[in-house]
């Protein structure tokens, strides 16, 4: 192993009263004892300290207030490159011992600006262990609960609290009662500190999460009502913070108790929803479908009253029948029963109880079914009138259309998953009503029912009719409509007709290019295709990629970078404070791995990193993104990809250096799409349409812009 020389200069800040030849001789000595590892010949240092003081002290003076900052720990010790800058600081011991001191001040502009350093310190975890080993989170804690202090004293209080809290070194289960109240109290007040508020609800969200025996302390002191009004603000920051405390309190709650209602003003505000904002409403709307997973895994009991007089309501609205009268025989109550079930579209005329036994959908079909006959009565007579009144062939069962369709919704909106650490899919229009749901399938139970009639469909025709609604439904929902109504009215635009000519059109387009000749000419290009999308994955190997290191606590998630070098040999990736705004230069990232010594890639639930996380080895989503680098002997170098789009990029590029083959969707997605373009550029010449050699010029610029339209 070649040692290191380092270049070092230590000041202490400040005169020469002492012999140079002693500090360097001291210094020296630490020095060797610190790196005994490396070659210390090299190290030059330059030593300036206070005057008035004997050698001993000053001696001790470095023993006790400074330390390498870069050397904490032997790991550290390791990772020293050639040409490290290191630098002297106070260590961190010392300065958790001051702060301690100071935070405790009669002085409030001391302890202001004690407050103030102690939250930047406290980001730092050596310092965090060390200011905690001091009782320090127990003194913020009775600085809190005395409520002496307020606005920048607080804000600065909590700031330190919550840095401290993320580290994970103390159990969020030691505070008291008394400390919980402070903090609801500060989240239920009308008008708080904007950062005061921020904090309160960060630390409300970490408590239900971390701790069963706190949710409940802290679901006694505010309620979901309580933190309504916080959504109906301006600042997205603590819309998100309020929209993240709801969803630890939705996860944490017993099954009975989540009930979540509310029609969110956040996405109804002209400020552009940030990702954070977009994830918090994603995960909100993921655990408020996940309520009807219940409903949709329960199947009927055919022998329980209450169950089948859900069923009699169905048959009372829909044909305007009251209780029957006792005078009449068994058997003709029977026929009448049976008859009536028929024109409903039940599967089972004697016993539609036996169609809600199939899970999913269950008891929800049901539950949705009883939502549309009561509080949309007239399109829920008028569909089951008109089909009765039908011949046989061209029917459309309401029942079975009624279950199957819920089915296909819980697919479509995934009932059941748990939510993904990165996904941002939201639907607006889920938040614009209480019972958005049930909503949603009286809309699209009229579009079924629309659809029928314009295929002209009979019983054999069902499994077609459904497919033609899924795609119906997944085309207006990709539009992402804001509100029910937008969404209907997208599906107006969406007739069978149109889909037929959508379909139409994408396969005209396919047939273009599967006569033999194209056959054979797309054989002969797809070799360039593939070399040229192999270039582009080295290429953005190249640029690097920011990834995000997963863990527990949402606000400290730290990153990672990595890129490939421009000859294609070597690896380099380290570690970064913050998500960088552009690209990383080689020089910043301290860790190599050469290209030759990568034995192979390893991806899904195969990777180290997802074996040891059980969190993270149940999150589907996570799976899919994560990937890891196998080198040496049981030596993994471990990812999680930022997006889907990523992980293609990097798996086909690994690959690619490997020299094995790129088999991503995104590879062939790029293929399909460059190699479409390809023939279409050659096949030109058919028509006799000359392609230019270069590009057209660019055009002067306008004398003057006044034709620039201001949105302010």
């Amino acid at each position: 192993m070649k040692k290191p020389s380092l270049s070092l200069s230590l000041s202490l800040s400040l005169s020469l009263s002492l012999s140079l030849s002693s500090y360097l001789d001291y210094i020296s000595c630490i020095l060797h004892k610190m790196f005994s590892p490396f070659n210390t010949n090299n190290v030059c240092v330059s030593v300036f300290s206070t005057p008035g003081s004997s050698i001993q002290e000053k001696k001790k003076e470095i023993l006790t207030n400074f330390c390498f900052y870069f050397c904490k720990s032997p790991q550290n010790r390791n990772d020293i490159k050639n040409g490290s800058i290191l630098r002297l600081t106070t260590s961190p011991y010392q300065t958790a011992v001051q702060l301690h001191e100071r935070i405790q001040s009669s002085s409030m502009d001391a302890k202001l600006e004690s407050l103030k350093d102690l939250a930047n310190a406290s980001r730092d975890i050596t310092f965090a262990q060390e200011f905690i080993n001091l009782d320090g989170i127990s003194l913020l804690t009775l600085m809190v609960e005395s409520g002496t202090d307020f606005g920048d004293l607080l804000s600065f209080t909590l700031t330190a609290f919550v840095e401290l809290m993320d580290h994970g070194i103390v159990s969020w289960d030691t505070f008291s009662v008394a400390f919980i109240k402070k903090i609801a109290s500060y989240v239920n007040k009308s008008a708080m500190d904007t950062a005061v508020l921020q904090r309160s609800l960060a630390i409300l969200e970490s408590m239900v999460l971390n701790s069963q025996d706190l949710y409940h302390k802290v679901a006694q002191e505010i309620t979901i009502g309580q933190l309504i009004p916080h959504l109906q603000g301006t600042d997205q920051d603590i819309q998100t913070y309020t929209i993240a405390v709801i969803n630890a309190l939705f996860l944490k709650a017993p099954e009975e108790k989540r009930q979540v209602r509310l029609q969110c003003n956040v996405i109804r505000s002209p400020t552009p929803i940030n990702d954070e904002m977009a994830h918090q409403l994603y995960v909100l709307q993921v655990l408020t479908f996940n309520l009807l997973e219940d409903r949709m895994m329960t199947k009927m009991d055919p022998q329980d009253q209450a169950q089948r007089d859900i069923i009699f309501e169905l048959r009372r609205i829909a044909f305007d029948v009251e209780c029957e009268p006792n005078n009449g025989s068994i058997e003709k109550r029977k026929s009448m029963y049976t008859r009536d079930y028929k024109k409903l579209g039940f599967i089972n005329h004697v016993n539609p109880a036996v169609d809600f036994t199939q899970i999913p959908p269950g008891m929800l079909a049901l539950d949705n079914m009883l939502y549309f006959a009561r509080h949309h009565q007239d399109a829920y007579i008028r569909i089951v009138l008109e089909n009765s009144s039908r011949e046989d062939k061209h029917e459309c069962p309401f029942g079975r259309s009624s279950i199957e369709l819920t089915k296909m919704l819980c697919e479509i909106l995934k009932v059941g998953e748990l939510p993904s650490e990165n996904c941002h899919d939201f639907h607006p229009m889920f938040f614009t009503h209480d019972r958005s749901f049930e909503e949603f399938f009286c809309i699209c139970i009229q579009l079924l029912n629309k659809t029928w009639k314009e295929m002209r469909a009979t019983s054999e025709d069902f499994n077609k009719v459904m497919q033609v609604v899924r795609e119906q439904i997944m085309r207006a929902l990709t539009l992402k409509p804001n509100s029910l109504d937008q969404f209907k009215s997208r599906l107006q635009n969406l007739s069978y007709t149109e889909i037929l000519k959508i379909r139409q059109s994408e396969r005209m387009n396919q047939e273009d290019f599967q006569s033999r000749p194209i056959l054979e000419l797309r054989e002969k290009i797809q070799p360039e295709i593939m070399e040229l999308i192999k270039q582009q994955r080295l290429n953005r190997l190249c640029d690097g990629t920011c990834f995000r290191k997963i863990s527990s606590r949402r606000r400290q998630d730290k990153f990672w970078y990595c890129r490939l070098s421009p000859n294609h040999k070597v690896l380099h990736y380290g570690d970064l404070e913050e998500s960088p705004q552009g690209e990383v230069p080689h020089d910043s990232l301290q860790e190599k791995l050469p290209v030759a010594d990568i034995k192979a890639v390893i991806t899904g639930k195969d990777c180290p990193h997802m074996k040891e996380k059980g969190a993270l080895k149940q999150n589907k989503e996570v799976l899919e993104l994560a990937f890891s680098v196998l080198y040496e002997s049981d030596e993994y170098l471990n990812f999680i990809a930022p997006d889907k789009h990523e992980y293609c990029v990097w798996i086909d590029g690994l690959n690619a250096l490997l020299g094995k083959e790129m088999t991503s969707d995104y590879t062939k997605s790029d293929m399909d799409t460059l190699l479409s373009m390809e023939m279409k550029l050659r096949l030109l010449d058919l028509e006799n349409i000359q392609i230019p050699e270069a590009p057209p010029p660019i055009p002067k610029e306008p004398s003057n812009y006044d034709f620039v339209y201001d949105c302010n």
